[in-house]
């Protein structure tokens, strides 16, 4: 059977992005095209101000181990990154090799960068300057140990990562809008049932009957667009709407 043309499976994944409802599901996307391209782990986030220590704080969704997310902040390893620097001053897609010392840091610690990334076997990295409608920048990256990227699988990712970044905006402003229907007794029965109060037990905290208690969670199930209770509660976790 012959293959689709690149351009083929190009369209099919951004296809796909479109159809995606959740971060959850841009996650497991995202995945998918790290194995398929060769990669370990993936990357999208916000592009940091230059007043930004977080990395973390700064991310989107990322499959990279949380160790190596972790030391990266406790080490300080953001303020001087040279590639940062590069995605703040262009806007063109480029690759990184850490093990290269052809972009040096201010800090004197681009060796500790190369052993951190040789450890976690994410020497090399894609990097793809992205920008949301509202004109907020960000990036989606690709790393791994293996040989650099093709131009044409550059162009690739290039094609993918603008779509995710894109879709990924437009998923965190539906959640936005959801959150500001949502009225103080629905989100109230939702922080009571995430902590396992059953109808009756909010109805006697809130001084309510448990009718019109599970008519609130009723209407928050619709609102936030699940089929149940559960899945409510699930969904206002993510997007912060309960903690």
């Amino acid at each position: 059977m012959a293959s689709l043309p690149q351009t083929s499976v190009e369209d099919a994944y951004v296809q796909e992005v479109a159809s995606l409802k959740t971060q959850f599901d841009i996650f497991r996307f995202m995945k998918r095209v790290t194995e398929a391209y060769r990669s370990r782990a993936f990357m999208v986030l916000n592009l940091p101000p230059i007043t930004s220590f977080d990395l973390q704080g700064n991310t989107i969704i990322t499959s990279w181990p949380a160790e190596l997310l972790s030391i990266y902040d406790q080490e300080g390893l953001m303020m001087n990154s040279p590639v940062l620097r590069r995605l703040r001053t262009s806007t063109l897609p480029f690759f990184y090799d850490t093990a290269r010392a052809n972009w040096p840091r201010d800090d004197g610690k681009s060796g500790l960068v190369a052993t951190l990334f040789e450890r976690f076997k994410m020497m090399r990295c894609a990097y793809f300057p992205t920008h949301e409608p509202s004109g907020a920048r960000g990036a989606v990256s690709f790393a791994g140990d293996r040989e650099p990227f093709t131009p044409a699988e550059m162009r690739e990712l290039s094609y993918i990562s603008i779509h995710v970044f894109d879709r990924l905006a437009e998923i965190r402003n539906l959640d936005t809008r959801m959150t500001d229907t949502l009225t103080d007794r629905e989100i109230d029965c939702l922080n009571w049932t995430a902590a396992g109060k059953t109808s009756a037990e909010i109805a006697e905290i809130l001084d309510l009957s448990e009718h019109t208690v599970n008519h609130y969670l009723n209407r928050a199930t619709k609102k936030l667009d699940t089929v149940n209770r559960t899945q409510a509660v699930a969904k206002a976790l993510r997007i912060g709407l309960i903690k």
